[in-house]
């Protein structure tokens, strides 16, 4: 077990491994990812981490600018030599995706990251990195704080909100930028450019239940799925992951087949944008079911794990008895529960005819969680649908409505964002892919991502912004396997860099 003691993120803080961080190259860039480890910034709640940017702007004399959705904007001039060169705008968002091993004794909302380096990757120790989108932050930190660069007027946007909901790039005023040419600092892949993304939208359903008794003669067991990838419900929806809460409720759905039991709770997945790693239930059976229970979860095991054994080899269903619950869910509304959830659709809808290897409709079933407000107890279950075509994405949304309203569900969407098209011709774009070539003699790959990226809503807001997303390589983001690629960082640094030399002339 690893357990992580909770601490303040005091400004400075003495930790081993992550000097094993700072002591990667480019120094500049590892120091100021280090120190972002180090501040707690769930979604939604960026507030230590907008004040640190601020305090950065004040010591360095930049101008900074915080709007009402509270995304940060830092401005450096150009340096001599470049005062003719266009505006370049380096986004990147500030929050990040919260999730950890289940029994690590993590708070994100006070605790710093504990960071380490191993065979040139830098991992966290379980949880979630960071690193998306916390390389992005430091390497606009670390041009904004040189003073030998050379650039021209640039323009830091660190947008808040990114990882569950887009707000903070959704509210941003279109003027609260000067730039016409964006790069984003958040894709995945380096010697990739991001050119294009899919909209999308969630798809949630809430389903009333009454409380029953639970008859305390009932044996009571908590079977649990876990061990599983997860990974980013974009990104990763195509790599054939397997999904806990399916799991679970396929192992529910046969169960009822064998002998009858009533379910007390169910709990599975956690952001709308992760593929579920872990989902568990408590049932209740008959004491003479308790050994013919055993045997099927047994049985079930062995098949998943067989079925799964390339993709999932740490893939566990555990069984473990437990005290009498406080209630009981309704037979009826658990069946239906358990129906709905088989009947959902999950992953992969359709592949893209025009981008090969590009999938265009996918949908996840993101969680499925119990609820108690204003005195009425609810099933909650929470989908997304992404797609590069805007009808695709009500069509799988209609979907996910008509398999949770037809068991009585009230079903409602929120959380829609825009997609990317893709612009071949742009000039940043040219700029890019020339300057990838001159450092590394080979052709960068330019391609379209199946995620959502904060440029879809930075184009519906300003038509004219010329952009592309770049980034360092990273893996297995949105879970605690997240792992950044040390060597990569440093080429990104280096691409930035010439790029920003290669600005354009402003209105050119």
């Amino acid at each position: 077990m690893v357990t992580l003691r909770k601490r303040k993120p005091p400004t400075t803080i003495n930790r081993a491994m992550s000097d094993k961080v700072i002591d990667q190259q480019p120094k500049e860039v590892f120091h100021y990812f280090d120190q972002i480890t180090r501040i707690p910034r769930p979604s939604k709640k960026e507030e230590k981490m907008i004040a640190y940017l601020q305090d950065f702007a004040k010591e360095q004399g930049l101008e900074c600018e915080v709007d009402h959705a509270g995304n940060v904007l830092i401005r450096k001039g150009a340096t001599p030599g470049y005062e003719d060169r266009a505006s370049i705008a380096l986004q990147c968002h500030m929050d990040m995706v919260c999730e950890k091993d289940k029994d690590v004794d993590f708070n994100f909302e006070t605790d710093a990251i504990q960071t380490y380096v191993e065979d040139g990757w830098v991992h966290a120790r379980g949880t979630t990195l960071g690193a998306d989108d916390g390389i992005g932050d430091a390497v606009c930190l670390a041009i904004l704080a040189s003073d030998s660069i050379e650039h021209g007027p640039i323009e830091c946007l660190f947008t808040r909100d990114e990882e569950t909901g887009l707000t903070g790039a959704m509210e941003m005023a279109p003027d609260f930028i000067d730039s016409k040419i964006l790069i984003n600092l958040d894709s995945e892949e380096e010697g990739e450019i991001c050119i294009g993304c899919s909209g999308g939208k969630d798809t949630v359903a809430e389903l009333e239940y009454e409380r029953t008794y639970a008859y305390p003669e009932l044996h009571y067991a908590r079977i649990e799925v876990r061990g599983l990838h997860g990974g980013h419900s974009g990104s990763e929806i195509d790599k054939g992951y397997a999904n806990a809460v399916k799991l679970l409720a396929r192992l529910l759905f046969r169960l009822g087949n064998e002998v009858e039991y009533v379910l007390a709770s169910i709990e599975g997945g956690n952001l709308d944008n992760a593929i579920p790693r872990e989902a568990h239930a408590v049932i209740g059976v008959a004491p003479e079911d308790r050994d013919a229970l055993a045997a099927f979860v047994n049985v079930f095991r062995t098949h998943l794990q067989d079925e799964y054994k390339v993709m999932e080899p740490g893939l566990k269903v555990e069984l473990d008895t437990v005290e009498t619950p406080d209630y009981c869910i309704d037979t009826d509304t658990a069946n239906d529960l358990i129906f709905a959830l088989i009947a959902c659709p999950h992953g992969v809808i359709e592949m893209s005819r025009e981008i090969e290897g590009l999938v265009q409709t996918s949908t996840n079933l993101a969680s499925v969680k119990m609820q108690n407000e204003d005195e009425e107890d609810a099933l909650m279950v929470v989908t997304s649908q992404r797609s590069s075509i805007d009808s695709q994405i009500d069509m799988v949304g209609d979907m996910v409505r008509a398999t949770f309203e037809s068991i009585g569900a009230d079903v409602y969407e929120h959380s829609p964002y825009p997609g990317w098209e893709p612009n071949t011709d742009s000039q940043i774009l040219q700029i890019a892919c020339e300057s990838y070539r001159t450092l590394y003699d080979t052709d960068p790959k330019v391609y379209a991502i199946h995620a959502g990226l904060e440029c879809g809503l930075f184009r519906q807001k300003r038509p004219e912004l010329d952009m592309i997303s770049v980034g360092p390589t990273m893996l297995y983001v949105h879970s605690p396997a997240e792992r950044l690629e040390v060597a990569s960082v440093g080429k990104f640094w280096d691409y930035i860099l010439d790029i920003l030399k290669r600005a354009p002339e402003a209105g050119k």
